[in-house]
C-alpha cells in the first residue's frame, strides 16, 4: 500500500478541524469531513479514536459515501486511542470519489493519521463548494437520532446509542448540499445557549462557550479556541434555544425576568460578536420542530426585534415545535432542509 500523510495538499478538509499537527488532524465536531479522488479499488484510513462514552463501543462509527452511492459506515473498533485501519472497498479499479466524516457529536473524537491507497495508485483533490455556510445548534442540528426511522414522530429510545446519529442527514448538512456549499456544524447535543443550561455534560458548557472553540468537548481534558479567520461562512443558521428549560437538576423551566434578560443579552452579544467576525453573512435566527414551549419562540421574536439589523432574519419551520416529541428522522429532517433551503434561496433572490 501507498501512504499518504494528512498534511498532503490534494486533501480537502471541512469543519472545525485541528491541524496544529498537519499529520494529526483531529476531529471534534460532526460532520467535519475530509474528501479526496483515488485511483484504484482500495482506500485505507488510518485513525486514533478517542472515546468517553459509557462502554466505548455504543455505535460509534465514521460515515463515508463513495462515488454516487448511499451513505455507509465504518465500525470502530472498541480499542481506544490506539491506531486502527478502516478500509473501503470500491466496485472496480478505476478513479473514485470518497467523503469520510464525523457522524456523532460529542461521544468521541478521533484524530487522521493517514490513508493509504493500493501500490501504483495515486489521489487527486476532490473540491469543496466555493459557498459557505456555518450552523449552530443542538442534537437536531448534529443529527442525533436521526437514523432511528422507524420512531417517525414518535419518542426517541429511552437508552441513548450513537448507532443512530449521523450529521450526514441533519437538516443543515441536507441544506448545503441542496445549495452546493461548504457547511460547519458547530452543533452538540443536549447544548444551551447559557453555560449551566441545558443537557450536554450536565451544563458545564454552554454555545456561549462553545461557539468561540475548536476543541469544546470537556472531558477531551482541554478547551481550545477556533480561529475564525480559517473560515467564513455567507450564512449562518444559529438554532439554539431548545434545551434551554433545563436548569440544574430542574426541567421545563420558564426563566423569570432576570433569567430572560440575562439570555437575551448572551443571545444577542453572540450574534453580535459573529456579525463582527462574518461581516457579510446573512444570519437565521430559528428552532426546529422537535416540540418545545411557544415560549422559546417568542423569546427568539424578541431577540431578532433586539438586533435589529437587515443582516438578520427570523425564521420558523411549518411545523416548528410541534411535529415530534422525539427527535427529528431523516423524513422530518428532510423537510426542514427543503424549508430553509427555500427561504435562503428567497434571501439571495431579494438581495440580488
Amino acid at each position: 500500500m501507498r501512504s499518504i500523510l494528512p498534511s498532503d495538499s490534494r486533501l480537502r478538509y471541512m469543519g472545525r478541524i485541528d491541524r496544529a499537527d498537519p499529520d494529526a488532524p483531529v476531529f471534534y465536531w460532526p460532520g467535519s469531513l475530509v474528501q479526496l479522488r483515488f485511483t484504484g479499488d482500495t482506500l485505507a484510513i488510518q485513525i486514533e479514536n478517542h472515546s468517553y462514552d459509557a462502554g466505548n463501543g455504543n455505535g460509534l462509527s465514521l460515515g463515508f459515501l463513495l462515488d454516487d452511492g448511499k451513505p455507509q459506515i465504518l465500525t470502530l473498533a472498541p480499542e481506544n486511542d490506539v491506531p486502527q485501519t478502516v478500509t473501503v472497498r470500491a466496485d472496480g479499479a478505476g478513479e473514485h470519489r470518497i467523503r469520510i466524516w464525523k457522524r456523532q457529536d460529542g461521544p468521541h473524537y478521533f484524530t487522521l493519521r493517514g490513508i493509504s491507497v493500493a501500490d501504483g495508485c495515486d489521489i487527486a483533490p476532490l473540491e469543496l463548494p466555493a459557498r459557505r455556510i456555518e450552523a449552530f445548534g443542538d442534537s437536531v442540528t448534529a443529527g442525533s437520532w436521526v437514523e432511528l426511522t422507524e420512531r417517525v414522530g414518535n419518542v426517541d429510545y429511552p437508552d441513548y446509542t450513537a448507532k443512530y446519529d449521523n450529521a450526514w442527514y441533519s437538516y443543515a448538512m441536507q441544506t448545503a448540499r441542496l445549495l452546493n456549499a461548504q457547511i460547519h456544524l458547530t452543533a452538540q447535543g443536549g447544548i444551551a445557549l447559557l453555560d449551566g443550561t441545558g443537557y450536554y455534560e450536565y451544563g458545564a458548557v454552554g454555545m456561549e462557550t462553545a461557539y468561540t472553540k475548536l476543541s469544546y468537548q470537556p472531558a477531551s481534558g482541554r478547551l481550545t479556541e477556533w480561529d475564525f479567520s480559517q473560515y467564513i461562512p455567507d450564512t449562518v443558521i444559529f438554532a439554539i434555544g431548545q434545551n434551554d428549560a433545563h436548569v440544574g437538576d430542574r426541567d421545563n423551566v420558564i426563566p423569570d425576568a432576570e433569567h430572560r434578560a440575562r439570555w437575551l443579552d448572551a443571545y444577542c452579544r453572540i450574534i453580535r460578536d459573529l456579525m463582527e467576525k462574518y461581516p457579510q453573512a446573512d444570519f437565521i435566527l430559528t428552532l426546529t420542530v422537535l416540540m418545545h414551549d411557544p415560549y422559546w419562540e417568542a423569546l427568539l421574536d424578541a431577540a431578532w426585534e433586539m438586533l435589529g439589523s437587515p443582516r438578520v432574519h427570523r425564521f420558523r419551520f411549518t411545523r416548528s415545535g410541534k411535529a415530534t416529541p422525539g427527535h427529528p428522522r431523516i423524513p422530518e429532517q428532510c423537510e426542514m432542509a427543503c424549508e430553509l433551503t427555500e427561504f435562503i434561496m428567497g434571501l439571495q433572490a431579494a438581495e440580488s
